[in-house]
């Protein structure tokens, strides 16, 4: 599949903004299931791109910064993977497990282009202490949006190139790929997953909590329920959790809120 003028245009915006981002964590339009949706957005295959959207974001749960090791690249590997996947025109489930595999190859190539750009930030920010110390605040807020530019190029330059490569040149690179690689990069992703979700149960291993996990394990082979009717009950469930923590709170003989015995929640309700 071959894009438009105004798809490649929406496409590299998108792009620039996934790179900034990567920095930012302000909308999180670096985020899969973001990143990949808008992408889909632009190109007419929303579906099938939220649908990677949503595959590449449970194995992005897993990637964090630990330290002085960066974690990989998530922009890089949503916007990359999205054009594969489209321009491929592959939208079955093996056709989606190859951008899947793409994308975590790409995430290993954006800490490259990371590390460049971060190189390069040490130039601007000299150009931006320069600038200070001649008292000029506008060249100062100059250099912190060039630095920030060059963030949103790390992603939005691999992005245009991917977007002028041929589909057949695509399709056969992808096609090439050989089984070993495909399905060990599946694999590989498989046990990230696995990493992602159990940061995610250990933020939430405490008994006030438990119960609403195992409810969604109940709820979820409910083919009957729309999207509509899960947020619904999620909100439900989120609005009586609530209440009854701020009436055990509020309870009692000495007046004083009770511990959960979870003390990051005691400091977000007390928030």
């Amino acid at each position: 599949m071959d894009f438009n003028i105004l798809s490649i245009i929406l496409i590299l915006i998108v792009a620039f903004l996934a790179g900034m981002e990567g920095i930012l964590d302000q909308f999180q339009f670096h985020q899969p299931i973001i990143a990949c949706s808008l992408v889909g957005v632009a190109t007419g295959r929303i579906g099938e791109c939220i649908i990677l959207g949503g595959a590449l974001q449970l194995i992005a749960l897993g990637w964090a910064n630990i330290g002085a090791a960066v974690a990989p690249d998530a922009a890089l590997a949503s916007v990359a993977s999205a054009i594969i996947f489209v321009k491929a025109g592959n939208f079955t489930p093996d056709g989606r497990n190859v951008a899947i595999a793409a994308a975590i190859t790409l995430a290993t190539v954006g800490l490259v282009l990371t590390m460049v750009v971060r190189t390069l930030s040490v130039v601007i920010v000299h150009q931006a202490d320069r600038e200070a110390e001649k008292g000029n605040f506008k060249g100062v807020e100059l250099w912190h949006m060039v630095a920030l530019a060059c963030q949103g190029l790390r992603i939005a330059i691999p992005a245009g190139l991917l977007l002028f490569i041929p589909s057949e040149i695509i399709q056969g690179a992808l096609g090439s790929l050989p089984a070993w690689f495909t399905e060990g990069m599946t694999i590989g992703g498989g046990f990230v997953v696995a990493v992602g979700y159990a940061m995610v149960i250990n933020l939430m291993a405490n008994k006030e909590v438990w119960p609403f996990f195992f409810l969604g394990f109940a709820l979820a082979p409910v083919n009957q329920l729309t999207l509509i009717a899960t947020g619904i009950i999620g909100v439900c469930a989120a609005i009586i959790y609530l209440n009854v923590t701020n009436n055990k709170g509020n309870g009692g003989g000495d007046g004083g809120s009770a511990s959960s015995g979870d003390p990051l929640g005691d400091i977000l309700n007390d928030y």
